[in-house]
């Protein structure tokens, strides 16, 4: 099969064409870097041509009230290049519970792209993935002050990015599910002691003080940003990624 991965250079779009290829079939990264432009629409069309699968892995480079513009363009376009190029099936990664966090720009904007995709004119797969660990230094980063790091007792289920591109790349060799599928980590921590599990394996000379008014995830209620029913458990503990 031969697969157009747009995004393909960024953390999950480089894992998932070294896995599609070592796996036989013929995937191609696109971006910018390659000069595939999905804003203006540059090299979309040559990218999606003869592709089976059109993966997307692109993201709104801010996470404020730009977002949305973002997704509705690059979506469009992607769309438009895909159905051109008959393409049968395009591949989104999205975020575990978007849908219940229109308090937040990002995750409105997330579920503007899933609903541009449903109702798109090709088939489609949808998955969405719980908060990945490589992201954990960026989340520190966003509430400290000083030596301290401020953070709320939101429930976070996080997940390596091998293993998002593992389901990634399952999903995308199979047919298309036209709906989501959920994948996530198998450890659930309060954001603040993951915070400190990292600091205490990784120590930099910062501490956590819970503080459920701190950063962009004191807004998160109860378990949403984690994983029901029958998604995926993905198999990487956190601990032992930081390891």
């Amino acid at each position: 099969m031969k697969f157009a991965v747009i995004g393909g250079t960024g953390l999950i779009g480089s894992q998932v064409v070294k896995k599609l290829n070592a796996a036989g079939h013929e995937a191609v990264p696109h971006s910018q870097s390659t000069g595939v432009d999905v804003i203006t629409g540059q090299g979309l069309a040559e990218a999606a041509a003869g592709a089976d699968v059109l993966v997307n892995l692109t993201n709104s480079p801010t996470f404020d009230d730009a977002s949305p513009a973002f997704f509705q363009t690059s979506m469009d376009n992607l769309l438009a290049a895909a159905q051109k190029g008959g393409v049968g099936h395009g591949v989104i990664l999205s975020v575990v519970g978007a849908d219940q966090m229109t308090s937040l720009d990002y995750y409105r904007a997330k579920v503007l792209q899933e609903d541009i995709l449903k109702a798109g004119p090709i088939p489609y797969s949808i998955v969405r993935a719980t908060q990945f660990m490589e992201f954990m230094n960026a989340v520190l980063s966003w509430t400290t002050e000083g030596d301290t790091v401020r953070l709320p007792t939101t429930p976070i289920q996080p997940i390596a990015a091998q293993d998002v591109s593992d389901t990634v790349v399952e999903v995308a060799v199979g047919s298309p599910v036209n709906g989501i599928f959920n994948v996530g980590g198998p450890d659930v921590f309060p954001l603040d002691e993951l915070g400190r599990i990292t600091l205490t394996a990784r120590p930099d000379g910062r501490t956590v003080v819970t503080d459920d008014t701190a950063g962009m995830f004191a807004t998160v209620e109860g378990d949403t940003l984690t994983t029901k029913g029958d998604a995926r458990i993905a198999p990487t503990h956190y601990t032992d990624w930081l390891s």
